[in-house]
């Protein structure tokens, strides 16, 4: 479990986040959704590290990520598993090489070890056929998933998702949304996805957190989302179905 607790973050004289505060549940698809511009990845970024909040705690099973020494913020850092949203691959190495990397930055595994960790993550992202390709021959689809199989080849307790369904065709933006769903269910993480798909909501968005201008307005999941009396949350629903429409309409991704 994470639980996010009054944080602020400013950039100069523009807030980005307002006080925001929830929890994202251990064994679900937690997502934080919103338009452009409204602090989805700031705070994404607060949460993983990578930037530090002005105000508020971040609390990784009761740790205080911010808060604590040194030693419990590289603990911390060793649990987490991050899809990036253009994937992030390194393109000199193999599909096999780029899963292994945590592996060889972070572990003592031995080879052997490491080559059937790397093998296990592949075959569970189906893609144990190609682990000898660069990331140059693969989809754009299977770049993501490449970028899963990294993300959870540290036996990772929190998994953060970027915008996983960037560029990729609805078939395979599914595809994504279901392999993320079910990693979740069967390792039990505490799983962490920002986008502003409707698509996705839909269909994996268990815990939901709406963003608007720096300030959580809305909470709740995929079943009770359509019900909302959220004017920002019906706007944005109501625009990201149209835009969507559009772009296919005009054959679009």
């Amino acid at each position: 479990m994470i639980e996010v607790q009054n944080v602020k973050k400013s950039f100069g004289d523009r807030t980005i986040l307002a006080g925001v505060s929830g929890v994202f549940e251990t064994g679900k698809c937690n997502m934080i959704i919103g338009a452009s511009g409204t602090g989805k990845s700031v705070l994404l970024k607060c949460i993983v590290g990578l930037v530090k909040p002005d105000e508020g705690d971040i609390l990784f099973d009761k740790r205080n990520f911010w808060n604590s020494q040194t030693n419990i913020q590289k603990e911390i850092r060793t649990e987490i598993g991050m899809l990036f949203q253009g994937g992030a691959l390194f393109d000199s190495m193999t599909v096999a090489q780029n899963v292994q990397f945590p592996l060889d930055m972070q572990t003592k595994m031995s080879l052997s070890e490491k080559q059937d960790r790397v093998n296990f993550c592949l075959k569970r992202v189906g893609l144990e056929a190609s682990a000898q390709k660069m990331p140059s021959e693969v989809s754009g689809g299977m770049k993501k998933r490449v970028g899963i199989a990294r993300a959870i080849v540290m036996n990772s307790k929190y998994l953060f998702c970027d915008e996983p369904n960037s560029g990729l065709d609805p078939q395979t933006s599914t595809l994504i949304d279901n392999l993320i769903y079910d990693l979740t269910k069967e390792f039990n993480t505490t799983t962490v996805v920002v986008s502003h798909d409707m698509n996705s909501v839909m269909e994996i968005g268990e815990n939901i957190m709406f963003l608007h201008q720096g300030y959580k307005v809305w909470e709740g999941n995929n079943h009770n989302i359509i019900e909302s009396e959220s004017a920002e949350l019906q706007k944005f629903m109501f625009t990201n179905q149209l835009m969507r429409r559009y772009k296919q309409s005009i054959g679009l991704k």
